[in-house]
């Protein structure tokens, strides 16, 4: 599990692990992760992690949040990356963190990531000879049953159909409204990561969908940015 190690002048104070999807930093005591700094604002930044990776945004902070001594407004962290936070830092510690070098600027690189329509899985099977149908294998049906995609309803995309194959895929505009869909054994859950300038998230089914994640059901219907897509599940 991740976590982050807070120090001041080179001496360790606490560790936190990042054990909810979105966890806020600041010196208020409602904080998930309090830090008593004079040089921190109320409500400084937010941590949001999706699997193994997790993601830094700068709350409009007065001071700002930095990272590696950059300031930044949205960020993908990386195993070791040190947040500077007033006098204090946290270090983030994450073996499995999955952003690469140079693609840490999340505000840039999410975009719809899906891969491009696959044939079913029936047809990808050999027809036997004699016309004889072969039994579907438990394993074969699990995985039809899990199988997932969109199907985009209107904009220049309407009627594609991508398939949602990765652990975790990211829809949306950078700068706009963004979300991420996870698998989680044979679920899928959706959550906000990003609204638009007029504080408008996602929707999942006409609710916005923030950064506590909701589950996704067949025919659910999702909305970013004013594309429209039906969540199918088979």
């Amino acid at each position: 599990m991740a976590k982050l190690i807070l120090s001041r002048d080179m001496h360790v104070l606490e560790e936190f692990p990042l054990e909810k999807e979105c966890m806020t930093i600041g010196r208020k005591p409602d904080n998930d992760i309090q830090v008593n700094d004079r040089a921190i604002s109320g409500y400084h930044c937010q941590i949001i992690t999706v699997l193994n990776d997790s993601f830094l945004e700068d709350l409009q902070s007065t001071n700002g949040t930095f990272v590696n001594t950059r300031r930044i407004t949205k960020y993908a962290l990386r195993d070791g990356d040190l947040i500077n936070l007033g006098t204090h830092q946290l270090q983030y510690a994450n073996e499995f963190a999955g952003a690469e070098s140079g693609n840490t600027e999340y505000d840039k690189t999410m975009i719809l990531q899906t891969d491009p329509p696959k044939q079913n899985l029936i047809e990808q099977v050999q027809k036997p000879s004699l016309g004889i149908t072969p039994p579907i294998s438990p394993l074969t049906a699990q995985v039809q049953k899990t199988h997932a995609s969109l199907e985009i309803l209107n904009g220049s995309n309407k009627g594609k159909r991508y398939e949602v194959t990765r652990a975790m895929t990211t829809l949306g505009k950078p700068g706009s409204q963004v979300a991420v869909i996870t698998r989680r054994g044979r679920n899928f859950v959706i959550i906000g990561v990003e609204a638009d300038t007029a504080g408008q998230y996602p929707s999942l089914n006409g609710e916005p969908v923030s950064v506590r994640s909701m589950s996704l059901s067949d025919e659910d219907q999702i909305e970013i940015g004013g594309i429209r897509m039906i969540f199918h599940l088979t």
